[in-house]
């Protein structure tokens, strides 16, 4: 076990403060967090919304000999589905991959869980993939996932002139974003007839403000599950499980798109991956790399040294 995640109510809190500011741990600034403690083995971050993590190799040491009996008062490794048996309900998790990734498409993907795919998981830390290190360990995951007995994937890639061309005629990631994870949830319940016993929701990250943006993009089989939005989505293991298989996804895609233009293109939005966007221009013209970028991205400006328009100040809604 290297990541904990559990909620802590005001007197856990401070207790766990206490320890924390008590001298064996070096503490360090968190945006979000009330506190945030470092030792060579683990790290403890306690957020403002209420929410611990504690990840590192010393993470189950931690968790069994200091949380438990001196903060929470209470065993709880071991019984996380017995003290919230919801952990147990057939469910679909849906999540995306290269949506700040300049270079590559988007890929979305879905996975159903049961109790006993749950359980088949249970010491496998099946988790966030942005918390997964190396894209080998994405593999890997990936793999195991894909053939857990009961599991169920599906995975709907946006390639980039898809991509762009959509951009184009609707203007916005959000709408793009939405059909995408309403043809995933469509695509899941078209396999309905495999799920024992079929599946009682659909989670996702809230990734737009308004909550109908993704509920009114579903589908007719879509509509009749109940869609669950929340941020940090990825939380629920079904949720984890989808964005390793988006990024698995989206990781072998990329490759792919190097292998056929023999550009290296790098992931995220970054000064190398501008540099490898002017390398790929002067290789193939300006025209072909709507073939591998999301060209609405500022760095597309940057790569071909045009004046980047002004940024619009973001605002939200009173």
């Amino acid at each position: 076990m290297t990541s904990y995640t559990v909620k802590l109510l005001a007197d856990q809190a401070a207790r766990l403060e206490g320890i924390v500011r008590a001298g064996t741990f070096e503490l360090r600034e968190v945006p979000y967090a009330r506190f945030s403690g470092v030792k060579p083995d683990v790290n403890v971050t306690f957020y403002e919304s209420g929410k611990l993590v504690v990840q590192g190799k010393g993470t189950r040491e931690f968790v069994e000999f200091v949380l438990e009996p001196e903060v929470l008062k209470e065993a709880r490794m071991g019984y996380e589905t017995e003290l919230n048996p919801d952990l147990l309900l057939p469910r679909l998790g849906v999540d995306e991959s290269g949506k700040g990734d300049f270079f590559g498409p988007l890929c979305i993907a879905g996975v159903y869980v049961n109790s006993e795919v749950i359980a088949a998981w249970k010491d496998q830390n099946i988790r966030d993939s942005k918390n997964i290190g190396s894209d080998d360990q994405i593999k890997k995951f990936a793999e195991l996932i894909r053939s857990t007995p009961q599991c169920i994937t599906t995975v709907v890639p946006i390639g980039n002139e898809a991509y762009n061309r959509m951009h184009t005629s609707n203007g916005s990631v959000n709408r793009i974003l939405a059909w995408g994870h309403a043809r995933v949830i469509e695509n899941l319940m078209l396999q309905k007839h495999r799920m024992v016993p079929p599946p009682v929701r659909a989670i996702s990250d809230q990734f737009a403000q308004d909550e109908e943006t993704v509920s009114k993009a579903l589908m007719s089989l879509g509509r009749s599950i109940k869609l669950v939005q929340r941020h940090r989505a990825e939380e629920d293991i079904a949720v984890a499980a989808a964005s390793i298989i988006a990024r698995d996804e989206f990781v072998q895609r990329l490759a792919r798109l190097e292998e056929e233009f023999g550009v290296k293109l790098p992931k995220g939005a970054s000064k190398a991956v501008e540099a490898a966007g002017k390398e790929f221009v002067q290789k193939h013209g300006v025209a072909a790399l709507e073939k591998v970028a999301k060209v609405h991205f500022r760095t597309t400006f940057r790569v071909l040294g045009l004046p980047e328009p002004p940024k619009v100040e973001w605002k939200s809604r009173p």
